[in-house]
């Protein structure tokens, strides 16, 4: 492990604003059993207490990398507060150290897999989750942030009628999530599939409930970078208004899409850039 990585790691540790739960304060062994469980971590229902400067609506960004698009956001609305979620503690490190400097109040960040996301967050304490440029896991459904599986974790702990944003460069991905959607009856809010050029469909009113504008206005590191290259980013958003369990979808054709996705693959998910 490099210099420049260690001295992250011993940085992050007095980041005040970045948790970094040890596995065992939510994994536990059962007594008499061989597997492990997820177990409630001491924040879930306190962020806006333990956390923040304020009670106020909270929103996820979830495989936040470096924390450019969540710093972003909460510079925007210091009336909400915003969570960057990310299992890299190197790059946790350059959006927690710029929210320390700066005395951000509504920004936090939390080192832990997605996977763990559960034992984080209480009934109702999240108004809206962001995946940007998330991994589409081709060859693992259930590994995909949007899939049935994790819509239902989502669920758990967003208010009734929360809004995922789906952000990606994946047209695979964004095919996928639009058929669970489709499979689900979700409520669609906005879709498109190169928004840079094309737009994308809106909802209609004044009044949305969300930042339409930070769709274009706002972007990743990866981001800006695909769209010098003239790369097409796609955008979905809806409403997690579902009841029961999620179905998964049966018109989605994962070989199809799969062969449009191209080599671009290999250049958006490399390892990020150093500093």
């Amino acid at each position: 492990m490099g210099h420049g990585k260690l001295r992250k790691f011993a940085e992050n540790e007095t980041f005040r604003c970045l948790l970094q739960p040890d596995a065992s304060e939510v994994l536990a062994k059962p007594q008499g059993s061989r597997a492990l469980v997820l177990r409630d971590h001491a924040v879930k229902g306190h962020w806006n207490r333990d956390m923040f400067a304020a009670e106020q609506p909270i929103v996820l960004e979830l495989g936040c990398g470096k924390g450019d698009y969540t710093i972003a956001l909460a510079l925007r609305h210091p009336e909400m507060n915003f969570i960057g979620v990310d299992i890299k503690g190197a790059r946790l490190w350059k959006g927690a150290k710029f929210a320390t400097e700066r005395a951000l109040p509504n920004v936090a960040f939390l080192r832990t897999r997605i996977e763990f996301i559960s034992a984080f967050f209480a009934p109702d304490e999240v108004s809206e989750v962001w995946l940007t440029f998330s991994d589409p896991q081709m060859g693992s459904e259930n590994a995909r942030l949007t899939s049935p599986l994790f819509l239902a974790r989502y669920r758990d702990f967003m208010v009734k009628g929360g809004i995922v944003h789906l952000k990606t460069d994946s047209r695979f991905l964004h095919e996928y999530t639009r058929a669970v959607v489709r499979a689900n009856g979700l409520d669609v809010l906005a879709c498109g599939t190169d928004i840079y050029h094309e737009g994308f469909q809106k909802p209609a009113g004044e009044n949305p409930g969300w930042d339409v504008d930070a769709v274009l206005e706002v972007q990743t590191f990866y981001e800006s970078m695909f769209l010098e290259m003239g790369l097409p980013i796609t955008y979905l958003a809806f409403r997690i208004d579902h009841e029961g369990p999620f179905a998964y979808p049966a018109d989605f054709d994962a070989a199809f899409w799969r062969a449009q996705e191209g080599p671009r693959r290999t250049f958006s998910h490399q390892r990020a850039p150093k500093g």
